[in-house]
């Protein structure tokens, strides 16, 4: 059993266990649960019908959210040529080939998030075993092996997320900062929700949203209505 702080347990006590919760209320109760002094992430957890085990359920996917995520990314581009000077201009905090893969394979990791140019991805490869545990290896279904690196590096600086489904059907994002207050949080969930709504399989039967829940990075979840959740698509 995990050790809960006194901060947890009364932060814990606004909420009703059993109670589901509208987005609205969900969120006023957990800003105002919040006691972590510094600028908590918010996270949103989507329990999904889907098997993940089938290549044809795997709900995976990126998005720019409306009101960025509040973090600061470091970005690496592979790249070589005009494409470098390309991603440098774009807001990219490093651009290179070769001397970053040998920096990466010296133990070099100072980054959030790697693009690579399509023809880079052989170069990349010799680094796989370091960035792919980590998340960290440019990913084509991602858009983030292109060679319209500046749209990418862009995207990534507003605010763009990646996501995928877990191996239990349960899907997980940061789609913001407890600063930004209700409104804000709230555009950004909801246009998230709407986004994995759309990318519900064909093969997937029954019911595809079956729970869902945030919370802040110290606070307790909020479990939310499925009902009302799933109407969030067709509203966003």
């Amino acid at each position: 059993m995990a050790f809960r702080g006194k901060k947890y347990k009364k932060s814990a006590e606004l909420r009703e266990t059993a109670k589901l919760y509208q987005l609205e209320e969900a969120l006023a109760m957990m800003l105002q649960g919040k006691f972590a002094k510094f600028d908590e992430s918010v996270d949103v957890a989507l329990r999904l019908g889907v098997d993940p085990r089938h290549a044809d359920q795997m709900v995976r996917s990126s998005m720019v959210l409306p009101n960025g995520t509040g973090k600061t990314e470091r970005i690496l581009v592979f790249a070589k040529g005009d494409k470098v000077q390309e991603a440098l201009d774009a807001g990219a905090d490093y651009a290179g080939s070769d001397e970053y893969v040998e920096k990466i394979q010296g133990g070099w990791l100072e980054f959030d998030k790697t693009i690579a140019t399509p023809d880079m991805m052989g170069v990349v490869g010799k680094i796989g075993r370091v960035l792919g545990p980590r998340n960290l290896m440019p990913n084509a279904k991602l858009g983030t092996v292109t060679f319209d690196v500046a749209r990418v590096v862009q995207e990534m600086k507003a605010g763009k997320i990646d996501f995928k489904v877990d191996k239990a059907g349960v899907l997980h994002a940061m789609v913001g900062k407890a600063s930004f207050g209700p409104e804000k949080l709230q555009e950004n969930i909801m246009a998230f929700i709407d986004k994995v709504i759309q990318l519900k399989p064909a093969s997937s039967k029954g019911v595809y949203l079956r729970g869902a829940s945030i919370s802040t990075t110290m606070g307790p979840g909020f479990k939310l209505d499925p009902m009302a959740v799933r109407g969030i698509g067709r509203q966003a």
